[in-house]
């Protein structure tokens, strides 16, 4: 018996997915105002991000609920891995650290991955799936805003194991359908998939803060010199 858990799931998270959109980081670039500092931080986050979803998955790929949306082709670990090493270099472990957002983010994932796996859901859902559906959109404003050429840089946006995305997404969503799941258990992914926008618009809200910074130390830099200029 169908839950419609897919549809749920979309209009139970359309206010949260409205609220994350209209962020400034996200509007400006959505816009093609792309600060290329901003986004590989925002790049090293969601390696920490995915890594808690795809631990998580792969520890509960038995699990009852978990077992209908386990897809390893939608795994997104090597793909930023290859980003990584083309904004940081080879070095790149070593450089990157999970902003604080992105650590409560992480410890929810995997508090939630050890104590209520079905929750796990909620994550895949708002991750993969939103993913799935803007990542070539997205990967053209980023190699636009940020002259970008030979796909360098935007691996994460490339499936490149999944042949056909529309049959896919609708395969996905036949199998959320049928997850045995109990209403409360449906209230609750959709308690969390809120939870997960949130979350993410918190890292948003840091990009933005950290945004802010480098365009205030840029105009001090500018006044410094101006003012050197006609000493």
């Amino acid at each position: 018996m169908s839950t419609n858990l897919a549809q749920q799931l979309r209009e139970g998270t359309t206010k949260s997915h409205s609220m994350a959109e209209n962020v400034s980081f996200v509007k400006s670039f959505l816009g093609g105002v792309v600060d290329k500092n901003s986004y590989r931080q925002l790049v090293a986050n969601l390696f920490f991000i995915y890594i808690a979803i795809e631990e998580e998955m792969e520890k509960n790929q038995n699990h009852e609920a978990i077992k209908f949306i386990y897809f390893p082709e939608l795994f997104r670990k090597l793909s930023l891995i290859e980003d990584l090493s083309y904004y940081y270099g080879s070095d790149w472990l070593n450089q990157i650290k999970a902003s604080s957002a992105t650590q409560v983010y992480v410890d929810r994932i995997h508090y939630i991955g050890s104590n209520q796996p079905e929750l796990l859901i909620a994550h895949a859902y708002t991750r993969y799936i939103g993913d799935l559906s803007g990542g070539q959109i997205l990967k053209k404003i980023a190699k636009n805003a940020m002259q970008l050429s030979d796909n360098l840089g935007t691996s994460f946006y490339d499936f490149n194991a999944i042949t056909d995305e529309i049959a896919f997404k609708n395969m996905y969503r036949n199998s959320l359908n049928n997850i045995p799941l109990v209403e409360n258990q449906i209230n609750q992914i959709i308690s969390e998939a809120n939870i997960a926008f949130n979350l993410n618009m918190k890292i948003f809200q840091e990009l933005d803060s950290n945004l802010i910074k480098i365009m205030l130390m840029l105009l001090l830099s500018s006044i410094n010199n101006l003012r050197k200029k006609f000493s």
